[in-house]
């Protein structure tokens, strides 16, 4: 009688269904504790069968509890609370820069004359309206009112308006010194640092360096209790950083009068000190040159 091959299916199946006794004996003294009979087959599908119920407790996990979260690819960060906050925050701080970007070239744009006019005639295609109908954004409708108040008190106390063919150059114009202090920093346009940095003990006062009126006392992100006053002969000087303001938009100040207090307030200020800058006819100047600290 010939052998079977080993790979015969018959014979693979006849040995899958092979039973085996599986024994269990203590050590010590061989007594049997228990014993089991089993076939290739049936641990086989033992096996598989823990496998796969192991495989779907897994899945489970992963799709109906939080442990998804973890599981890179897997997790949905659009629902995470702290994500969902901290995206809020940034769309707020967003917001709050654009509008400080538009209120800083409004001052500019009425400190350099380059106020746009709308076009007298209509062209081809193109509708004119009116400036009466168009809602103006609120930080423009305040320049305008502080404008206004700062040309009633001008009339009120006699000081003569700055026209633009008053062009007295800066050299020939008196500044009293906002504070007396040791300059860390100095004017470096070409890194966006338009002004000085001076150094000064807490609670120190900042006083105005002219005449003039107050077009900005506020907060900002960067530049924290910010105050700018603008004088005759075009001319305005800012004030940054400062831990408390004395002076509201619109109020009228006398060269020497404090204004401020000096302080660390801003996401770029980084100790007690005065950004000061000093601006003519819509550009930054260097203050060292007219101004002793």
């Amino acid at each position: 009688m010939e052998e079977q091959p080993v790979n015969n299916p018959k014979r693979l199946r006849q040995r899958l269904k092979k039973p085996y006794r599986l024994v269990i004996l203590k050590e010590d003294s061989l007594e049997e504790v228990g014993a089991y009979t089993l076939t290739p087959l049936s641990l086989y599908v033992l096996i598989s069968s823990l496998l796969v119920a192991l495989s779907f407790v897994v899945v489970m996990l992963i799709v109906f509890t939080p442990l998804k979260r973890w599981i890179p690819g897997y997790g949905d960060t659009s629902m995470d609370p702290e994500l969902i906050s901290l995206r809020t925050k940034v769309d707020a701080m967003a917001k709050q820069l654009e509008l400080q970007k538009r209120y800083t070239e409004n001052v500019r744009q009425i400190l350099t004359g380059e106020v746009q006019k709308p076009p007298q005639e209509k062209e081809p295609g193109f509708v004119l309206d009116s400036l009466t109908e168009v809602k103006r954004v609120e930080e423009d409708q305040m320049l305008r009112n502080n404008f206004q108040l700062g040309e009633g008190l001008r009339k009120q106390q006699t000081i003569p308006v700055a026209t633009s063919n008053n062009k007295t150059p800066l050299e020939r114009l008196y500044f009293t010194p906002p504070i007396k202090g040791e300059i860390s920093a100095g004017y470096m346009p070409d890194k966006d640092h338009n002004g000085v940095d001076i150094l000064a003990p807490k609670n120190t006062p900042i006083k105005a360096v002219m005449d003039g009126f107050v077009i900005l006392s506020d907060w900002t992100l960067e530049t924290g209790n910010t105050i700018g006053i603008m004088h005759d002969n075009h001319v305005v000087s800012f004030y940054k950083h400062n831990s408390s303001l004395l002076k509201k938009r619109g109020s009228f100040v006398r060269a020497g009068e404090a204004i401020a207090i000096i302080g660390n307030t801003g996401t770029l200020s980084s100790g007690p000190h005065l950004h000061f800058e000093l601006w003519y006819q819509g550009k930054p100047v260097d203050p060292t040159r007219f101004i002793s600290f």
